[in-house]
């Protein structure tokens, strides 16, 4: 098996094993340099890749459910198209990466750093994101209904368009982004005779 640099097509580890999973592991159990590796599509279901150096690397349409990948530097990664369900991220370095369109659902992000990362259309459905860094993260149509923005950082975010129907507490975010989000359709406005009689009949 070899795991090849996307770019110039040279071969950056190669091993005797039984699947591409395998030799993946291997490679980042031998502490192995994966930068710009070529992961695209690959099927890496709950493999086991925590402190991996795969920046810039090629990972779009990879399968990487439950994987992981806590403390992994995954900055400038393509991982758009990505399966993430439930992947483990925490502390994972995604500066600059591009996650356009990924599905997160349920995924742990806790004090990641998402800075400038690319989150359109991004599935973030019930991810936790408490202590996250998504500044200058482009979030433009992203879905982050449910997800837990406890302590993140928003500070000059693209929220345009996203779902926000999320969890804030202590979120930094600059004066504009919280006027966006207080005037999302977050809350349904009634007014005070509405709220009254509606009191009284229960």
């Amino acid at each position: 098996m070899q795991i090849k640099n996307r770019y110039t097509d040279e071969v950056i580890y190669e091993c005797e094993a039984e699947n591409f999973k395998e030799c993946v592991e291997r490679a980042v159990k031998e502490k192995a340099n994966l930068r710009k590796a070529d992961l695209r599509k690959a099927n890496l279901s709950e493999a086991n890749l925590s402190e991996a150096n795969l920046s810039e690397a090629n990972l779009r349409k990879a399968d990487l459910r439950k994987a992981d990948l806590r403390k992994a530097d995954l900055s400038e990664a393509d991982l758009s198209e990505a399966d993430l369900w439930k992947a483990d991220l925490r502390k994972a370095n995604l500066s600059e990466a591009n996650l356009r369109k990924a599905d997160l659902w349920k995924a742990d992000l806790r004090k990641a750093n998402l800075s400038g990362a690319d989150l359109r259309k991004a599935d973030l459905w019930k991810v936790d994101l408490r202590k996250a860094n998504l500044s200058e993260a482009n979030l433009s149509e992203a879905n982050l209904s449910e997800a837990n923005l406890r302590k993140a950082n928003l500070r000059k975010a693209d929220l345009r368009k996203a779902d926000l129907n999320a969890v804030f507490y202590k979120t930094k975010v600059t004066k504009e982004q919280k006027e966006q989000i207080v005037e999302s359709d977050l809350f349904e406005v009634v007014d005070d005779s509405t709220s009254n009689s509606m009191e009284k009949k229960n």
